[in-house]
């Protein structure tokens, strides 16, 4: 959930990126516009996506697989309604940004969890791509904060966020800093080994943003949903394990050139 400046509430500002994994943003730009003046607040967006997330798992482990995957993809453009309406609001919530991150990963778990018990997976190969997924997401993450420093000033999520932040005026310094503790112990971890392995990138990060975005989930729960219309779910680790691993390669090349 992010501010932008000089009057531009696009997430990257000014810069035009080729993002494929943020292909349902312009649907969450009008659902935000719509909740814009509604009694609905930020982070019961971000609880609708959260529980849905959790739905889905339940589908999953119920048999129905392409319902869940359809759903998964409807959960992608909701994730993206919560940003969308702190910057049309213009109220940047340090809380939002790491309850976002938790819920994400918390759903992450539960429908991974639940593919590896219905496509029978080794508890080894689940944990597996769990971790995948979650170094492939951080990847992706941390070139799009790049950007959005780049192009918007962007200062509520950040490369490093061991530091505290101050809350906003309009949030609970308590509440931010439980949430921080929650996310520097938890995940601080993904962002520093991302960190590491990442060189500076390239002077505009187009490509490293670009290629890195097929590894956000806006396209992955696309793949996903297309793996489950043709009944090829069992192709899962090999998407995630095979073709992602060489797109992460691919970027972290790239940006140490």
């Amino acid at each position: 959930m992010e501010k932008a400046v000089s009057g531009d509430k696009r997430k990257y500002g000014s810069i035009k990126v080729f993002n494929l994994s943020e292909w349902g943003r312009p649907f969450a730009r009008v659902a935000a516009k719509f909740l814009e003046n509604k009694p609905i607040s930020v982070i019961q967006v971000t609880n609708i996506h959260f529980l849905l997330s959790l739905f889905c798992a339940w589908l999953i482990l119920e048999g129905y697989l392409l319902e869940s995957c359809f759903l998964l993809v409807i959960k992608g453009v909701i994730d993206a309604v919560d940003g969308e309406l702190a910057r049309i609001r213009e109220r940047p919530s340090h809380v939002g940004r790491y309850w976002d991150t938790v819920a994400d990963t918390i759903g992450l778990i539960a429908v991974m969890c639940a593919f590896g018990v219905v496509l029978d997976w080794e508890i080894g190969l689940t944990l597996g791509m769990i971790l995948a997924i979650l170094l492939q997401y951080s990847l992706f993450n941390h070139f799009s904060i790049l950007m959005r420093m780049l192009g918007s000033g962007d200062s509520t999520s950040r490369i490093d966020e061991r530091t505290r932040p101050v809350a906003q005026p309009w949030e609970s310094q308590t509440t931010v800093n439980i949430f921080h503790t929650i996310y520097v112990l938890f995940f601080s971890w993904q962002d520093s080994l991302v960190s590491a392995i990442s060189g500076k990138g390239s002077e505009k990060l187009r490509f490293e943003l670009t290629v890195s975005s097929s590894l956000g989930y806006g396209m992955q729960s696309i793949v996903f949903f297309l793996l489950a219309l043709t009944q090829n779910l069992s192709y899962l680790p090999h998407l995630v394990l095979g073709v992602n691993g060489f797109l992460v390669a691919l970027v972290v090349v790239r940006s140490r050139l």
